[in-house]
């Protein structure tokens, strides 16, 4: 009796839009100030240790253990969240505001994408490139799409031969790959995921592109500008690991290893105001982790001298490759459970496919960011190139 009147407190606060609950002895009550939207169904008790002061994080584990489930779409689901969230996030918890030295961002990324090469095979596409895509069309393949984001990257940044190219945070290698095949270009990749790291070496050896690109087991910030500068330099899905005290030590870092003239693109995820990270994704699925704003982030570039040359939306891309992702892995969820669990199955679902809805029905966005460090005189006087 205590537990459901403290979870009917807790849920009163959602005073916007409209849900109902199942309780475990069969109740049936309605939330919000719309017509309910979905259903949020318990099949059993919680436990005492719920914590009834955060409902994100108490409702995300919930679902992680079974004793609760959804009836109703991704999408309303997280506009409801959106809606009853939003303004509590814009107060920063000071825990949030830590800096993140080089050992903690090694055991955060470590946490995610650690969890093994075979695992993310079975749900990436084959360049194994884990960001947003970019679909031509609706019927593009995910791998279709990851590979013109990663020629959309690359024509955007207007690569020439002999060029040196960084890629902070490069994944399993395919836009450092690419770069050298089709621009002959001298490539550098680093990451801090010994996993990627192993996976990318091998792809690049079984290519025969040793001398073309190398890839390193390294925090951005440990580069030596004294010894090496880059022509030009992208980030794919780092940014947002970084924290937010630290976004402007990377564009200090950026500006340090950039030669003058030089482009570099930021391509990350954004959000419409700068809100602590939410406290379930922040707890299981990216520790360390903060979404910039993408006002916060544009007024760093003046500092460094650095010039605003184009902004490019892909929130709906983001939506659409979240789909594609969450379809495979449902596809191989077996597979999964029998080396994970369930539990681990069900927090990435949800992960998976919230994101996905998050995308399409909240302030969540993504954007490529291109300047370039002081005035470049020499770039095309359009971006008629990119769309050829």
């Amino acid at each position: 009796m205590l537990q459901k009147m403290a979870l009917k407190l807790l849920l009163k606060k959602w005073n916007k839009g409209g849900f109902s609950v199942v309780f475990w002895d069969g109740e049936k009550a309605n939330f919000g100030n719309e017509t309910p939207s979905f259903n949020l169904i318990f099949h059993k008790e919680p436990p005492m240790k719920l914590n009834y002061d955060d409902a994100i994080l108490a409702l995300g584990e919930a679902y992680m253990d079974g004793i609760i489930d959804f009836e109703g779409s991704m999408d309303d689901i997280m506009r409801v969240v959106a809606l009853n969230t939003q303004q509590a996030c814009k107060k920063h918890e000071n825990v949030l505001l830590i800096e993140q030295d080089n050992r903690a961002q090694q055991q955060n990324i470590h946490h995610h994408y650690d969890l093994g090469n075979d695992f993310f095979s079975l749900w990436l596409d084959d360049t194994m490139s884990y960001s947003c895509a970019y679909f031509k069309t609706p019927t593009d393949s995910l791998y279709q799409a990851q590979l013109q984001k990663i020629d959309h990257i690359l024509r955007k940044i207007n690569l020439k031969p002999n060029e040196k190219l960084l890629d902070i945070g490069c994944g399993w290698g395919w836009l450092s790959i690419r770069a050298a095949q089709q621009y002959q270009v001298q490539a550098t990749g680093i990451t801090l995921s010994t996993e990627q790291y192993e996976g990318a070496k091998c792809r690049i050896q079984e290519l025969g592109l040793e001398k073309q690109i190398k890839v390193e087991l390294i925090n951005y910030l440990d580069l030596n500008s004294s010894k090496v500068q880059f022509d030009k330099i992208v980030s794919v899905g780092m940014f947002e690991h970084v924290g937010r005290k630290n976004l402007e030590r990377y564009m200090k870092k950026v500006n340090e290893l950039l030669v003058p003239g030089g482009t570099s693109l930021l391509h990350t995820i954004t959000g419409m105001f700068e809100e602590v990270t939410n406290s379930w994704m922040g707890k299981y699925i990216f520790p360390g982790g903060y979404v910039p704003s993408l006002r916060e982030t544009i007024w760093l570039l003046p500092e460094y001298d650095f010039h605003l040359i184009h902004a490019e939306s892909l929130r709906m891309h983001y939506a659409k490759t979240l789909d594609n992702w969450y379809e495979k892995f449902c596809e191989n969820k077996d597979v999964i459970q029998e080396k994970f669990g369930e539990r681990f199955v069900r927090m990435w679902e949800l992960y998976l496919k919230g994101c996905a809805a998050a995308f399409r029905t909240t302030g969540l966005d993504i954007h490529q960011i291109l300047f370039t460090k002081g005035l470049n005189n020499q770039l095309p006087l359009t971006y008629a190139h990119l769309y050829k």
